[in-house]
């Protein structure tokens, strides 16, 4: 049914990530699907902020963020057609559906936190690609306290 899947997550959410994971490798695995897991490096919006970095801080975040990414699919059983790791920089809704859009993906699976008040008046970013994403979005909600 599905044939190339994109994991977005966020290597600053720990249980979050797992949970993307360990499902997206096995919604892979029972489609025989290629895997992607990608995460994304926020860019400054204003130039100001980015004036107080050195020059090279952003080639270094993004080398930094390409060896955590990597670390951790190094730890995980790929599924049979492939896991293929991506790092991109942007506004992180955006890219998610680049990405998906660039590798022909036809699923896109994602966490989601329980929405906060801001976040019904500005949106997360898996309310913004689940609204404006051409593929199927399969979103992991955070498990309730009981």
């Amino acid at each position: 049914m599905f044939k190339r899947i994109l994991a977005p997550v966020d290597l600053a959410e720990d249980a979050q990530m797992e949970r993307v994971l360990k499902l997206s490798i096995s919604m892979a695995e029972a489609n025989d699907a290629e895997l992607h897991v990608m995460t994304v490096l926020p860019t400054y919006t204003m130039p100001i902020v980015g004036s107080y970095f050195p020059k090279t801080h952003e080639k270094d975040a993004l080398e930094a963020v390409r060896k955590h990414l990597k670390d951790k699919l190094d730890t995980l059983d790929a599924p049979s057609k492939g896991m293929k790791g991506h790092v991109t920089t942007g506004t992180i809704y955006d890219e998610i559906m680049r990405v998906a859009d660039e590798l022909k993906c036809d699923l896109i699976i994602m966490a989601s936190n329980r929405p906060e008040l801001q976040d019904y008046l500005l949106g997360p970013n898996s309310a913004r690609v689940v609204r404006h994403a051409k593929q199927s979005v399969f979103v992991v909600r955070e498990p309730f306290a009981e």
